[in-house]
């Protein structure tokens, strides 16, 4: 047997599952927004049945959520679930800050600061569109630095089921340039090898409140049509 075809390939219904994800973390795809299955079936090119598997697998993981008459809609939460949810999110970054800060590579360290110095044209421009991707790749690079494949996917899960409220929290309350620089922090830790000094400054970038104001903005500004009743 050829050991160089040993690789898994991706079943369809998980690369169809892995792209709606994507969307989601992204805010392509919002709190509420109706899941197109017959869209899905065109785009891959197959049967409703791994279109079906991939919806079920993404409403077991709580994403997504069926509504008669509707079908599945991108899963919404009320504020109170919501800021408990991003609670657990603050912390695990901060973990995975810490545990990539001492596991990462030198090569990946590199990528870090490219990654970072990349995303400073796309502040300057002020691209949400683009940052979402830049700042998705800074993270995902400590992720895999932190060498923890559970922790990896549990953070990205979290980062799907609020990828539509952290976008609004970017693109409502003007946080691009402020993000940016808590990038440059973290990276600064991360090259100095500290790694508690990594998990502070996480801690500082993902939380919601920096400050009480902080925290009270967001809710104002957040639009009550991503909230559930």
């Amino acid at each position: 047997m050829d050991s160089s075809n040993n690789k898994p390939t991706m079943k369809i219904s998980e690369r169809i599952r892995s792209a709606i994800e994507n969307d989601i973390r992204a805010g392509l795809l919002l709190p509420g927004a109706v899941i197109d299955e017959e869209a899905l079936c065109q785009e891959f090119n197959v049967s409703r049945t791994p279109v079906r598997e991939a919806l079920l697998q993404l409403e077991a993981q709580k994403i997504l959520h069926s509504q008669p008459r509707q079908g599945m809609v991108v899963a919404k939460m009320d504020l109170q679930q919501l800021i408990a949810l991003w609670e657990l999110l603050v912390e695990m970054e901060a973990v995975c800050a810490r545990l990539a800060c001492e596991r990462m590579t030198n090569e990946e360290r590199q990528k870090l600061a490219r990654i970072h110095k990349e995303g400073q044209a796309v502040v300057d421009a002020n691209d949400i569109n683009a940052w979402r991707a830049a700042n998705h790749a800074f993270h995902d690079v400590l992720y895999q630095g932190s060498k923890n494949p559970f922790l990896r996917q549990e953070l990205l899960q979290l980062r799907a089921r609020t990828g539509g409220y952290l976008r609004h929290a970017f693109s409502a309350l003007g946080r691009l340039k402020s993000s940016q620089e808590q990038h440059g922090e973290i990276l600064d830790a991360i090259q100095k090898r500290d790694p508690q000094l990594a998990h502070e400054m996480m801690m500082k970038h993902i939380s919601l409140e920096q400050g009480a104001r902080g925290l009270t903005d967001f809710i104002i500004n957040l639009p009550k049509s991503l909230l559930s009743s």
